[in-house]
Parts: structure tokens; C-alpha cells; sequence
């Protein structure tokens, strides 16, 4: 019975860290862009204006991408680490990752900028940075087996 208890204590030292590794992912995320997410999410709710609908859409294609390309990363963490300190430091990786594509995508636009598409409702743009956030979680989450 006691052996039971040290599965139990185990996952919640990982998830008592990978959340709060997921939060700090997502609060980082939305300090590092220009707009305001959950003010564009809560304003998605008045269904009289699109605009404001189809902001709410692509920004919660952007953010939602991030959250889970990052839990992508911090499952591979969890399975791959050899302790808790090496979770951490693969999670906070997997954040930089993601921060450092999205201003990637942001420079390799020209022809339009990601910080003005995506409050201004363009959801092709929103639903792209989605799949750039998932593919960088995956090949991430890969690296971290090697």
C-alpha cells in the first residue's frame, strides 16, 4: 500500500509543478504581445458586433495554440525528465520556444503583421499561428526525448 501512495505523492509533485508551468507559459505569452487576450476573448460574447467575434476567434486559435504546444512540451518533459528541476528547465524552454516562433511568424510577414491581424479578427491568421504553436510543441516535445 505504501508503494501506491508514492505513485500518488509523485504525480502531484509534477503536477503541482507543470501547472504552474503552464499558467507562467500563458501569462508570459500574453505579456509579450501587443494586445490585450482575455479583454478581446470577454468582448467575443456580444454577439451584435462580427469584429469582435472574429477577434475572439483568432486570438483564442493564438493563445490556445500556445497552451497546447506547451503542454505538449511539458508531457514529453514529465515523460523524459530524470527529476522535477529537469521538467522545469524543458518547460521553460518550451515557453521561449513559443514566444520566440510567434515573433518569428510577426517578422517573417511583411506583407501584413500578426499584432494588428489577429485583434482585428483575421482568423486565418489566428488558426496559422495555432498550427505553428502545435507543430513548435511537437518537434520540441521530440527533442526532448534525445
Amino acid at each position: 500500500m505504501s508503494g501506491e501512495w508514492g505513485y500518488v505523492l509523485n504525480f502531484l509533485a509534477y503536477l503541482g509543478v507543470s501547472a504552474p508551468l503552464l499558467i507562467l507559459g500563458v501569462v508570459l505569452f500574453v505579456l509579450t504581445t501587443p494586445y490585450h487576450e482575455f479583454r478581446i476573448l470577454a468582448e467575443g460574447a456580444e454577439l451584435e458586433d462580427q469584429r469582435k467575434i472574429a477577434a475572439a476567434k483568432a486570438v483564442a486559435f493564438d493563445l490556445g495554440g500556445k497552451v497546447i504546444g506547451q503542454a505538449l512540451v511539458l508531457g514529453s518533459a514529465v515523460y523524459h525528465a530524470v527529476g522535477l528541476w529537469d521538467m522545469v528547465i524543458w518547460g521553460i524552454i518550451g515557453i521561449v520556444a513559443l514566444i520566440v516562433v510567434y515573433w518569428v511568424f510577426e517578422f517573417l510577414t511583411p506583407w501584413f503583421k500578426v499584432r494588428v491581424e489577429i485583434p482585428k479578427g483575421n482568423v486565418a491568421v489566428g488558426g496559422f499561428s495555432f498550427c505553428l504553436s502545435v507543430a513548435t510543441g511537437l518537434l520540441m516535445a521530440a527533442l526532448i526525448s534525445y
